[in-house]
């Protein structure tokens, strides 16, 4: 079960050109970069269709500051640390979400230059959470930006999304007042799992190590 308003997976690396050349090795496909953010963070990205994509951050080799979203400032190896859907209207299902017990926090707008120069702009929930891995993801709202999955970006298959958890029972309440659907097991450490369809063979990116 894959969530149709998915929009996109976070992969952080700790070295984002090493990171998106052992990528391509491990997949046979190479990610196009994205853009750099404010911040000191930077990403490349491979579109799993017209609507949904990956997004491969790291810190950005020609910024002066290193990052700290995403745990970036202490990461030793991959890992796959959020996602983002994609609501009908962010704002009414933010508010929804707050009336069902659970705050997304508060609607920021964000934007970054893509290598041609064009500008992208959208807006996003930014909830105050310093967890290495958020399960629960974050809202994303395009709005008249083209989506980045629809720019001509390399494409591979999303044969499976799913999360651990030690309660998830609490984490489906999460996501029920989001609205959103999630595979769920009870595991130990709280984690993602992404399975991709490759030309070389399927890949797993998880939230703790590579297969």
């Amino acid at each position: 079960m894959i969530d149709p308003h998915l929009d996109h997976l976070v992969y952080a690396v700790p070295d984002l050109l090493l990171g998106v050349a052992d990528f391509a090795e491990r997949t046979g496909v190479t990610p196009a970069a994205g853009g750099r953010h404010p911040g000191g963070t930077a990403n490349y990205l491979v579109a799993f269709g017209e609507t949904s994509y990956l997004e491969i951050i790291g810190p950005d080799p020609e910024a002066d500051t290193g990052p700290i979203r995403f745990g970036l400032d202490t990461l030793r190896e991959p890992r796959l640390v959020t996602w983002a859907v994609h609501p009908a209207d962010l704002d009414t299902s933010v508010r929804q979400a707050r009336e069902r017990g659970y705050d997304p926090g508060v609607i920021e707008p964000l934007s970054r230059h893509t290598p041609n120069g064009s500008l992208l702009a959208w807006r996003l929930t930014n909830r105050d959470d310093s967890a290495p891995v958020s399960p629960v993801p974050f809202l994303i709202d395009w709005g008249g930006t083209t989506h980045p999955a629809a720019s001509g970006l390399p494409r591979l298959g999303l044969a499976a999304f799913s999360a651990v958890h030690p309660e998830p029972a609490a984490l489906r309440r999460d996501l029920t007042a989001l609205g959103v659907e999630l595979d769920i097991a009870e595991g130990p450490e709280i984690a993602l799992r992404a399975v991709l369809d490759t030309p070389l063979r399927q890949v797993t990116l998880t939230s703790a190590s590579r297969s």
